[in-house]
């Protein structure tokens, strides 16, 4: 069990946060930098630190890309890829709100194929849920779950394709967790398949904005 997190905070409003993801590497399959919405209009010294700081602890960063449900244009994707790499120095991308349905799936292999040739080690699909069968192939990791705590434990299923699949290739995230109850959501993403997960306190339009009291804590699930 590793953990993805996705922290969009800036590092000068919350420092402690970022550190505390530096003391749990060894956790981390990775974290999410969003500076705003992307890469920005510029670089943006606070989030360049926080970044060299965290891969020469060993964390892989993933810059985040909205692909606006298949509607953002390729260019403006490759965009903000270059950017990332450029000011941020990131191993590979996020590609957030990804379309799931097999009609867009030809359109995500793009963006995955030029995510690669721009030199992503890395490349996360989140369409939040679980999406046609082929998308588990265009990624490394897949995330087929995102939402909040309470529909996790009442409305989680998933299809049969997953288990051709080892966990460590799927991602739950999870918001809205009670801090005392972030182990059981580790232990229940283990038994529903997922071998990389999030799960966090926070709530509303941006829950992310903390790291996992586990990654906060040093602890293991």
């Amino acid at each position: 069990m590793t953990l993805l997190v996705p922290l969009y905070v800036h590092p000068a409003a919350d420092p402690a946060a970022w550190e505390a993801l530096v003391a749990a590497a060894p956790q981390l399959y990775g974290i999410v930098l969003n500076a705003a919405d992307g890469p920005g209009t510029a670089p943006d010294p606070a989030f360049t630190a926080a970044s060299r700081t965290l891969r020469d602890a060993g964390v892989r960063v993933l810059g985040y890309v909205d692909t606006a449900y298949g509607e953002r244009p390729l260019g403006a994707v490759t965009d903000d890829l270059a950017r990332h790499r450029d000011w941020y120095g990131v191993d590979g991308c996020f590609f957030d709100r990804v379309a799931p349905g097999r009609r867009e799936l030809r359109h995500c292999r793009r963006l995955v194929r030029s995510a690669r040739e721009r030199g992503a080690d890395t490349v996360v699909l989140n369409p939040g849920v679980h999406p046609a069968p082929g998308y588990a192939r265009a990624a490394d990791l897949l995330v087929t779950f995102e939402g909040h705590w309470t529909t996790y434990l009442r409305s989680f299923t998933a299809p049969s394709w997953t288990a051709r699949h080892p966990p460590e290739h799927f991602c739950h995230l999870v918001y809205g967790v009670p801090p005392a109850l972030t182990r059981l959501a580790g232990r229940t993403a283990v038994r529903r398949g997922a071998g990389v997960h999030c799960a966090v306190p926070g709530a509303g339009p941006n829950p992310w904005t903390q790291p996992p009291p586990l990654a906060t804590a040093g602890g293991t699930p």
